[in-house]
C-alpha cells in the first residue's frame, strides 16, 4: 500500500465490464484510470464490516456500563483491529487488482463470511474472554486475501511476484502468531496482541519494498471515505435506539435530549471536518500513503466509540448503569477529542494556511476533554464545541481568501475546519 511507481496515465487495463467473466488474469489496474470508483461489491463488504463493528460496539457498551471500562476497552481494541486491519488489506488490494471476475467475486464472498463468523465470536470474546469465533473468523478472512495474493504472483513476473508473494506469506504466518489468542493464557494475551500488531503491520511495508502496487488515489480515499460514514450511521443508529428505548421505558425527556443534542452536533462536525478538503491529492509517497492508511485505525475506532459512549451516557441519564456521571461523560468525550486529533494529524494539518487554522481542531479536542466535568451537559457541551470548531474553520477561511482576493474563484479545494 505504498505510492506506486506506476503507469502513465491511459495505461493499464481499462476499466473493467461490470458483467462478470468467469475467469481473467489477475493483473494490476492502472494507477490513472479515470472514473474509478468504488464496486458494489465493495460497498456490500463494506456493510458487512460493519455489523462486526456494531457488536464490537456494542459489547464495549455493556463492559463500561458495568464498570469494565478497561478491560472493555483492550478488547474492543483487539476485536477492531482484526475488523479494520481485513478491510484495509482488502481496500488496497482491491483498489490495485480488482478484476470483477467470478473467482474474484467468490473469493471475496468468503472473506464475507469470515468477517460474520468474527463478529459471531465477539460477544463470548468479551463475555468470556474465549477468542477461538474471533480467531477462526479472522483466518477465514485472511486465507482468503493470502489466496488473492497467490493468484495475483501467478500473472505477475519480476519484483511484483516476489511483492505478492511476501503478502501471502506474511498473511499466512501471521495467523500462526495469531493462534496465541487463543492457547495462551489470559495475562499473555495483551502482549500477544501488540506483537501481532507489529507483525503485521510490517507485512505491506516489507512486501512493497520489491515492487509498489498500483492503487488509485482517488478510489482509496473514497473507500476510507465511504467506510467512515457508515461508520458514522452506525454511531448514529446506536444512539438512536438508545434513546428510543430509555424514552419508551422512563419518558426521561428531560435528562435524554441534551445527549441526543450533543451527540448529533458532534456526528455532524465529525462527517464535517473529515471531509471538508479531497486528501487524495496527499498521497503521494510511501511515507504518507502508509501513515495515513494504519492512522485509520485510530479515525474508525473512536467514531465508532462515540457511538458506544452515546449509548453508555443514555443508560447512565436514566439509572440503568451505576456508572457516574463523569464517568459516562467520558465515555463520549475522550472518544470524540481522540477523533478531533487524529483528524487534524492525518487530514486537516495539510491544508491549514497560519497558525490560527492550525490551532482550532487541537484547541477544540482540548475543550471537549475539558467538557467532561459539566455534569449533565458534557456531551452536549462536548457537540457545542465540536460545531464551534467547524464554524471557527469555516469563519477563518472565508476571511483568508476575502483578504487575498480569491473569493470568486472556483476549482480549488478551500479547507473549512
Amino acid at each position: 500500500m505504498t505510492s506506486s511507481s506506476a503507469s502513465a496515465p491511459g495505461s493499464g487495463p481499462a476499466e473493467p465490464s461490470r458483467i462478470p467473466r468467469p475467469l481473467r488474469p489477475l493483473t494490476a489496474r492502472g494507477r490513472h484510470e479515470a472514473h474509478r470508483v468504488s464496486s458494489p461489491l465493495e460497498l456490500f463488504i463494506d456493510l458487512c464490516f460493519v455489523v462486526a463493528i456494531a457488536q464490537a460496539g456494542a459489547e464495549l457498551v455493556h463492559a463500561v456500563a458495568e464498570g469494565h471500562a478497561g478491560q472493555g476497552i483492550l478488547n474492543y481494541a483487539m476485536a477492531f483491529f482484526a475488523i479494520w486491519w481485513a478491510w484495509m488489506n482488502f481496500s488496497w488490494f482491491a483498489s490495485a487488482y480488482d478484476n470483477d471476475d467470478v473467482l474474484y467475486r467468490l473469493v471475496t464472498l468468503v472473506q464475507v463470511a469470515g468477517v460474520l463468523v468474527l463478529a459471531a465470536g465477539i460477544s463470548r470474546a468479551f463475555a468470556e474472554h474465549d477468542f477461538f469465533l474471533v480467531w477462526l473468523g479472522y483466518v477465514i478472512m485472511r486465507v482468503a486475501m493470502a489466496t488473492q495474493w497467490l493468484r495475483a504472483a501467478r500473472n505477475a513476473g519480476g519484483a511484483e511476484r516476489r511483492m505478492a508473494l511476501r503478502y501471502a506469506a506474511g498473511v499466512l504466518l501471521c495467523q500462526v502468531g495469531w493462534l496465541g489468542l487463543v492457547l495462551l493464557p489470559e495475562p499473555d494475551r495483551p502482549w500477544v496482541f501488540l506483537v501481532m500488531v507489529v507483525a503485521e503491520l510490517a507485512v505491506p511495508v516489507y512486501a512493497e519494498r520489491a515492487y509498489a502496487t498500483s492503487w488509485h488515489p482517488h478510489h482509496i480515499a473514497e473507500r476510507y471515505g465511504l467506510f467512515t460514514i457508515i461508520v458514522l450511521g452506525e454511531t448514529v443508529a446506536a444512539a438512536t435506539v438508545a434513546v428510543k428505548s430509555a424514552a419508551d421505558e422512563n419518558f426521561a425527556l428531560g435528562e435524554l435530549l441534551p445527549i441526543a443534542a450533543g451527540g448529533l452536533l458532534i456526528v455532524f462536525s465529525a462527517w464535517w471536518i473529515y471531509f471538508v478538503v479531497p486528501i487524495h491529492g496527499h498521497l503521494r509517497s510511501n511515507r504518507e500513503s502508509f501513515l495515513w492508511g494504519y492512522g485509520h485505525y485510530v479515525i474508525l475506532a473512536s467514531a465508532a466509540a462515540i457511538g458506544a459512549g452515546l449509548e453508555v451516557a443514555v443508560e447512565q441519564a436514566v439509572g440503568k448503569s451505576h456508572l457516574s456521571t463523569l464517568a459516562a461523560s467520558a465515555a463520549v468525550t475522550l472518544p470524540t477529542a481522540l477523533y478531533l486529533i487524529t483528524v487534524w494529524a492525518l487530514h486537516a494539518r495539510h491544508f491549514k494556511v497560519g497558525i490560527a487554522q492550525q490551532l482550532v481542531l487541537p484547541t477544540a479536542a482540548l475543550l471537549v476533554i475539558c467538557c467532561t466535568f459539566l455534569g449533565e451537559w458534557a456531551v452536549f457541551a462536548a457537540g457545542v464545541v465540536s460545531a464551534l470548531a467547524v464554524a471557527t474553520g469555516v469563519t477563518l477561511t472565508a476571511r483568508m481568501y476575502a483578504g487575498s482576493g480569491t473569493g470568486g474563484e472556483s476549482g480549488a479545494a478551500r479547507p473549512e475546519a
